[in-house]
């Protein structure tokens, strides 16, 4: 899920514990588990990205493409943030309250 880049700083110290994270020139992208997104609305300023992250993977013979690079490992064994900590920083910055429902 995505960040504005501004506010990837004030988030990263913040959380407890954070996984890998990417960054390109307008976003901090987070990793978080699959389903992320269920039963919860993220920002409209924080899209969620489903899918396989095919940028993260070197292609052999490649030249470096421009694009998201690795600013943060994980902190601990799991390459994942925590989504509910997450969440409710993003919602803090983006100046909305947190809506979930408990069916997805």
């Amino acid at each position: 899920m995505g960040t504005p880049a501004s506010h990837g700083e004030r988030i990263l110290a913040r959380l407890p514990r954070a996984g890998c994270v990417f960054a390109d020139e307008g976003r901090w992208w987070w990793i978080v588990p699959s389903g992320s997104d269920i039963g919860v609305a993220w920002p409209s300023s924080a899209p969620y990205v489903a899918g396989d992250p095919s940028w993260t993977r070197a292609r052999p013979g490649a030249r470096a493409a421009p694009g998201p690079r690795l600013i943060h490992g994980p902190d601990g064994d799991s390459p994942y943030t925590a989504p509910i900590p997450l969440y409710f920083l993003v919602c803090r910055l983006a100046g909305v309250p947190p809506r979930w429902s408990p069916a997805p």
